[in-house]
């Protein structure tokens, strides 16, 4: 990948990433307010406790998201980004464009989500003890 499709990429993860960051200072500072703000009845301290929840969801995504950002400028910075992790193959540019932490060509992310998909439906039916709540793992879309 040329030089200037590099810096092109790293100032838009750079960007996502300044956002992100706010954004969790926003949660962090809502967060704070709403627990000094506590108190009242049992309704109040359920719909405070349902929101603090919802708020560390939020987080804990955008966290990730933030993990995902960094490794992707790492890539740049070591030569690697744009390159799909599995087959070795570059990544499509207008794939790059769309989610540029991607770690995956289209392909390789394809069979990856087919093999997660099988292996989810193929613990449903062989775990009874599960009440239909298989495990599919999430690398986030990458």
């Amino acid at each position: 990948m040329k030089k200037k499709e590099l810096d092109r990429f790293r100032k838009l993860l750079n960007e996502e990433r300044n956002v992100i960051i706010d954004h969790l200072r926003e949660l962090e500072g809502a967060s704070v307010k709403q627990l000094d703000l506590g108190g009242g009845d049992s309704v109040d301290l359920a719909s405070l406790e349902i929101s603090q929840s919802s708020i560390q969801k939020l987080g804990n995504r955008e966290k990730k998201l933030l993990n995902k950002i960094d490794y992707a400028l790492k890539k740049i910075d070591d030569g690697d980004y744009g390159v799909c992790e599995k087959c070795g193959e570059d990544i499509n540019p207008a794939r790059l464009e769309a989610r540029p932490v991607t770690q995956y060509c289209i392909d390789c992310k394809t069979e990856l989500e087919t093999n997660e998909r099988r292996y989810s439906d193929s613990e449903e039916d062989d775990d009874d003890s599960s009440w239909g709540e298989g495990e599919k793992f999430d690398d986030g879309g990458s």
